[in-house]
């Protein structure tokens, strides 16, 4: 692996991930498998949301996990909060960044959060003020779901996702990202969104976050480093999804982003096969449940480098 990371990977599976399937894996598991994820040298990992245990039991046990993630040296340990009361939880329980759920779409936000965008933005606006009360270390970012399209309301402006960006930022957040929820972004339309993202939020201008319905997941990808974007969230095993976005599947899978990247010299600071070995206790605690990923099946080439 390339010792010098050029772009930096946030690992999402244990949030994103956990949360789109039926299953609740078991605590022990996940904090087993966020220590196997970190010991592939991944910097930063979303390890759950603080959202009401009876809307997503499989978060329940959220501050629990926080608190061993914290135990791992080096990890930014992140975590969505769609709200004031979330963010309050997540930082009584020690995160170093939060991240909120704001919708380019419209329908998608009163189904994902029963806010409209704007409420969300005001959201914003109060969940930024308690940061800097309580902890003004803390970063806040966005990843602005359904930019590149919505199951639900069909095709989303452009125009729209740049004005809700640019109201995200006077809000105070740190950062905004683009998220592909639906998997309904293609190589040319992530070049034009992310470009103009970045000419208009400078280094506010955050993550990609691309879905593989469609089997794009990894062109986005290349396409948004291509115009700049540094930043990117993966899924190991490709798990996530969106419960209020229907028909859209799992995440780019972080195996095959990382062997993408460093198969073109691009370095990522991971060990590929730490994490193709972190596969195994995420099939311990969840098991049945399929895992995807093109080359943990393949394996790496003849003559890898170590």
């Amino acid at each position: 692996m390339s010792s010098t990371p050029q772009v930096h990977i946030s690992e999402v599976g244990p949030r994103d991930g956990l949360q789109s399937v039926k299953a609740t894996m078991p605590t022990a598991h996940k904090c087993r498998w966020i220590s196997a994820l970190a010991a592939s040298g991944l910097r930063e990992i979303e390890v759950g949301s603080f959202v009401p245990a009876h809307l997503l039991p499989q978060m329940a046990d959220v501050a629990e996990v926080v608190r061993h993630a914290r135990t791992l040296p080096g990890l930014t340990v992140m975590a969505l909060v769609p709200n004031r009361r979330g963010a309050e939880a997540a930082l009584a329980a020690g995160v170093h960044k939060l991240t909120l759920p704001v919708s380019a779409s419209e329908a998608h936000s009163l189904a994902n959060v029963r806010k409209t965008r704007e409420q969300m933005v005001d959201e914003l606006r109060s969940v930024v003020a308690l940061r800097n009360e309580l902890a003004p270390g803390v970063p806040v970012e966005v990843g602005l779901s359904t930019a590149f399209g919505c199951t639900l309301q069909g095709a989303v402006a452009e125009d729209e996702v740049i004005r809700l960006a640019l109201a995200c930022v006077q809000a105070g957040v740190d950062e905004v990202g683009l998220s592909d929820t639906t998997g309904m972004a293609n190589p040319a339309q992530v070049r034009r969104l992310f470009t103009r993202l970045r000419a208009e939020l400078g280094e506010r201008a955050g993550a990609a976050h691309m879905h593989n319905t469609r089997g794009l997941g990894l062109a986005n990808c290349l396409a948004a480093f291509d115009v700049g974007v540094r930043s990117f969230d993966s899924s190991l095993g490709g798990l996530g999804g969106c419960p209020y976005a229907p028909g859209a599947s799992g995440n780019v899978v972080t195996e095959d982003l990382v062997f993408m990247f460093e198969a073109m010299g691009v370095g990522t600071g991971l060990d590929i096969q730490q994490l193709i070995a972190a596969r195994e206790p995420l099939k311990a605690g969840l098991p049945g449940e399929p895992v995807y990923g093109m080359t943990p099946e393949a394996g790496l080439p003849k003559g890898w480098r170590a």
